[in-house]
């Protein structure tokens, strides 16, 4: 069953998600518009966030099933 929590969860999965693929095109250009340390930070954090977010989501919502 979906619930508000779980619903926020795969929120922050989502927004993880686009920031990581918007490192990787930034990255992929050469010259990130932040540069390549914080857009390789903003990378690094994403990609976990994005694992750990969905897992949760995932979790919580066969907890309320």
């Amino acid at each position: 069953m979906w619930t508000p929590k779980s619903g926020l969860f795969l929120l922050g999965s989502c927004v993880a998600a686009i920031a990581a693929v918007g490192s990787v095109f930034e990255l992929s250009s050469g010259q990130p518009d932040l540069g390549v340390g914080p857009t390789g930070a903003v990378l690094a954090l994403s990609i976990p966030l994005v694992v750990i977010f969905f897992y949760a989501a995932v979790k919580d919502a066969r907890a309320n099933m």
